[in-house]
């Protein structure tokens, strides 16, 4: 009797079950990103990967759209006196930190007065201030002592160390410490006990996170997540990354391996991220003005006429879809690109470059090229270059070596003469935060130790400028400098695609991974 009760019933449960509300499926992203997250401060390093978990887990007061426009993200509103000099910012509703306090202005406060310390362009709006207070709650007030036409862009700056901002107590934190706690107000929240260094971290959807009303547009925009945890794993290999993604073990790659770009594009499994404009890399060969062959400019100008962009594109197997020349410092797609100073560069061959050599006082002393064995556009842009060098006349002492003793090595005024090195556009496209230029004259080891005195008031001058034309012109002006001294050759603008599995719909095209706005489907 109880038996066939029993099969009466399992028609209704059936029935019962298919009518109860479905539970919500557990949406969570795997990706490799370029490197391991092992800085968590956001900033206390320059590190593209650090700025990249910074935009995850903390926010900013402005972004910049796809169009390279600087719209408000924390910002509500703002006004401007009519002499420029004094900036009134009122924070939107609804913003909270991570441990459920309110963001206050005092907050903002604190967190750009520890970025000035931090940060060239940051520092250069530092020095302008006469003073930044709160005064209120949600309202802080920046008062400048001297004309500085960046306020906006420097605020919505993507230049690394970006301008996130962090709760006051831990912005109290001296820029030359670490932060000792990792809270923000970003739209994924950081655990300590969900990160594992050298395996894995694990970010959650912060379910409190208010995002904007505008649809999202690159860094700007609502930040709307639609994944519940973003799962960040550490496998140095990218072939082995490629065969995960293909087997469904990995959702996104940051980087897609050069010599393997044109399977991926036959993989209906995977879709490639291409870049353009200011979303691109571009390398440079930086020289050092200390010792050495390039202690020379006229030496070192040789290059200009030495250095051929279309063969470093080729050496790395890159298409026109992906690669590009580009004599433009500031770089090409970008509001300051120009063609100032460029014409010894537009016709490269290893006989013009014979011909500048031997009119130099250039007597045999060996060029020393760094090459960095363990970062694929920096080793094939030095080794070309070290090829090109010795048809063309120089005595070449090619060293091999990781990246990092290349860093450690480059801080020497002797021991090196040159190697290649990239960066994204983003960052270069700006003279005030171009790196290659950034520590003219101030001594720093990370700047070939070059001092062209004429740039000092130029930076100034771009600062202060009030139009975008009157920069454009300054920008110009730099660029013909650079070329004159051959502070460093431009060897190339490229894209080095993100790969993710066809499944994932809506992502941001960002040369920033960016995990907001993307669902897996």
């Amino acid at each position: 009797m109880i038996a066939r009760r029993c099969r009466r019933l399992l028609p209704l449960l059936g029935l019962l079950g298919a009518m109860a509300p479905a539970q919500p499926r557990t949406q969570t992203l795997t990706a490799v990103l370029e490197a391991e997250i092992v800085t968590l401060d956001p900033h206390f390093t320059p590190a593209y990967i650090t700025r990249t978990f910074g935009y995850m887990v903390f926010d900013t007061l402005f972004a910049m759209n796809a169009a390279g426009e600087v719209r408000p993200q924390m910002v509500q509103s703002w006004t401007t006196s009519p002499d420029g000099l004094t900036w009134t910012f009122t924070l939107r509703d609804g913003l909270k930190w991570h441990d459920g306090t309110d963001v206050t202005a005092g907050d903002v406060v604190a967190s750009l007065q520890r970025w000035f310390t931090r940060s060239a362009l940051g520092g250069r709006l530092g020095r302008a201030t006469g003073s930044l207070e709160a005064r209120d709650a949600k309202t802080f007030v920046l008062t400048l002592r001297e004309p500085f036409g960046l306020v906006l862009e420097t605020l919505g700056t993507t230049s690394s160390p970006g301008p996130f901002m962090m709760p006051a107590r831990l912005a109290r934190t001296p820029g030359t410490e670490r932060i000792p706690e990792i809270v923000g107000s970003g739209p994924f929240v950081f655990r300590r006990e969900d990160h594992r260094p050298g395996d894995r971290m694990l970010l959650r959807r912060n379910a409190a996170y208010v995002p904007r009303s505008e649809p999202a547009d690159h860094l700007a925009g609502g930040k709307v997540v639609r994944i519940d945890a973003l799962d960040i794993r550490v496998v140095p290999d990218g072939a082995t990354v490629v065969a995960a993604m293909r087997a469904g073990e990995i959702d996104y790659m940051q980087y897609a391996p050069f010599d393997m770009l044109s399977a991926l594009e036959r993989d209906r499994r995977v879709r490639l991220v291409n870049f353009s404009g200011l979303e691109q890399f571009t390398g440079h060969y930086r020289t050092n003005a200390a010792s050495g062959p390039f202690a020379d400019p006229a030496v070192r100008r040789v290059l200009l006429h030495l250095v051929d962009q279309g063969e470093v594109m080729a050496g790395f197997g890159l298409s026109d879809r992906y690669a590009r020349t580009c004599n433009a410092f500031f770089i090409c797609g970008s509001p300051y690109e120009s063609d100032a100073g460029t014409e010894p560069m537009r016709s490269p061959s290893i006989e013009a470059a014979r011909e500048a050599l031997r009119r130099t006082n250039y007597n045999g002393e060996p060029v020393v090229v760094l090459v960095a064995n363990d970062l694929e556009a920096a080793k094939i842009s030095s080794e070309i270059l070290a090829d090109r060098l010795r048809r063309a006349g120089f005595t070449v002492d090619m060293q091999v070596m990781d990246w990092a003793s290349v860093l450690a090595r480059r801080t020497r005024r002797e021991g090196w003469s040159v190697f290649g090195v990239h960066a994204l556009g983003v960052d270069l496209h700006n003279p005030l935060t171009n790196s290659v230029i950034g520590f003219n004259c101030t001594n720093a080891t990370t700047g070939g130790f070059h001092c062209e005195e004429r740039l000092t008031p130029l930076f100034n001058a771009f600062a202060a400028a009030p139009t975008l034309a009157e920069r454009q012109r300054i920008a110009a002006e730099i660029q013909q400098i650079v070329y004159e001294r051959a502070i460093a050759v431009p060897w190339g603008q490229f894209a080095q695609p993100a790969a993710h599995r066809a499944q994932l719909q809506n992502l941001i095209p960002s040369a920033i991974p960016l995990f907001w706005n993307v669902e897996k489907r």
